[in-house]
């Protein structure tokens, strides 16, 4: 049986080479059409990445306990500062839900209440925190920091982007 990362890998590589099936047969819109991951996150809107990341990004979905080690991985690859993005987006949206910075650092035992501050164990515990106790705050903060999405490597979080580009990439 492939590994995680392998059967990411084969994804990846039957997406790239236009290997997908269609789950929307419709009008084809070519400015719809991404060569790509990247492409996607750069040229969707962040209505499109909501939509296709609420529905697959669920505690629902894919069971907390085996997203948050993908989470760790994930974060701790991603460059410096779209962690601090993707931190500082986290604790702005928990806010609004009345968890202030110092409450979720003392609950979560983190280094630091600073979005600036934090490592990448701090912001994977804040990811796995609101993954598990406010998912949709999780998928808007993916909707609005996608790079995070490249580096998670579970088998059912692959089938999840895979569901999700066979959407986006079969409209040709």
């Amino acid at each position: 049986m492939p590994s995680s990362d392998e059967y990411k890998r084969q994804i990846m590589r039957d997406l790239a080479g236009g290997n997908v099936e269609s789950i929307d047969q419709g009008a084809t819109d070519p400015s719809k059409e991404y060569a790509n991951f990247d492409d996607f996150a750069k040229r969707s809107s962040r209505d499109e990445r909501k939509q296709a990341f609420g529905r697959a990004f669920h505690p629902n979905q894919i069971p907390s306990n085996q997203m948050e080690p993908d989470l760790r991985q994930a974060i701790s690859q991603i460059k410096p500062n779209e962690r601090d993005d993707v931190a500082k987006e986290f604790l702005k949206q928990l806010g609004k839900r009345g968890l202030s910075e110092r409450d979720l650092q003392s609950q979560l035992s983190l280094s630091s209440h600073h979005h600036n501050k934090m490592n990448a164990d701090d912001v994977s515990k804040l990811a796995a925190f609101t993954y598990h106790n406010h998912p949709d705050i999780f998928q808007d903060v993916l909707a609005d920091q996608p790079a995070v999405l490249k580096f998670l490597s579970n088998p059912l979080v692959g089938a999840a982007l895979g569901a999700i580009a066979a959407r986006w990439m079969g409209r040709r």
